[in-house]
């Protein structure tokens, strides 16, 4: 057999995802470049309809005492993940995206005359919260989480990266660089965070590990 290849993940992977990736003979160092955190918040001051953008907020939203309250509301939000995690705890997804710009653009266009109160975390993007302003839409934002950057410096010198975040990429650049290494990406916003740096890029079709998985194997198989 060939050289195994020898990857990086900057999240922690499933043991299913590593199994898979062994199948071809690809060795994965992993480690958790960012971590997140419930954060405690009030639900108050809740507008007609809600909108999630990760599933950190959704776990930390249905850790509150009050949550069931909020199964009586609209639901809009980012992430297959995430629309699968409300709607199997009894919440009404209205519509869901891959992006937020993508929900920004159907909120704006379709669903303009509601309002909204956002579950965020704290490094979060500001293109729903600006879309939502520049076209007159009340909301609110309540942060639910906090995201913390966890650098590390990684030995050896593993093909390819794989990300899926901005705030991974960050994490990952304080102590590490990009070479020749192939950046995987979950998504363009990731892969945005990387174009400075490298041209060497594979996007995933849909924004999901199962895609960025897909696409290594693809990539060495």
């Amino acid at each position: 057999m060939a050289n195994q290849v020898q990857i990086l993940s900057t999240k922690i992977l499933s043991p299913l995802h590593k199994q898979e990736l062994m199948k071809y003979g690809i060795e994965v160092i992993e480690a958790d470049f960012i971590k997140t955190e419930n954060k405690p918040f009030e639900l108050k001051d809740l507008n007609e309809s809600l909108i999630f953008t990760s599933q950190n907020a959704v776990h930390s939203v249905l850790s509150h005492p009050k949550s069931e309250e909020l199964k009586k509301k609209n639901v809009y939000c980012v992430g297959l993940k995430t629309k699968t995690l409300l709607t199997d705890n009894g919440f009404n997804v209205v519509a869901y995206t891959g992006y937020a710009s993508d929900l920004a653009e159907i909120i704006t266009l379709i669903y303009s005359s509601e309002s909204y109160t956002f579950f965020s975390g704290n490094l979060r993007r500001d293109t729903l919260p600006e879309a939502l302003k520049e076209n007159g839409i009340k909301f609110n934002e309540i942060q639910v989480y906090d995201t913390t950057l966890q650098p590390q410096k990684i030995k050896g010198n593993p093909e390819a990266v794989l990300f899926f975040s901005p705030s991974g990429v960050k994490s990952y650049l304080k102590d590490n660089s990009i070479n020749k290494q192939i950046c995987f990406c979950i998504g363009d916003t990731t892969a945005d965070a990387l174009s400075k740096i490298t041209k060497n890029i594979i996007v995933a079709d849909q924004p999901t590990i199962e895609d960025v998985i897909e696409n290594v194997i693809q990539e060495y198989k």
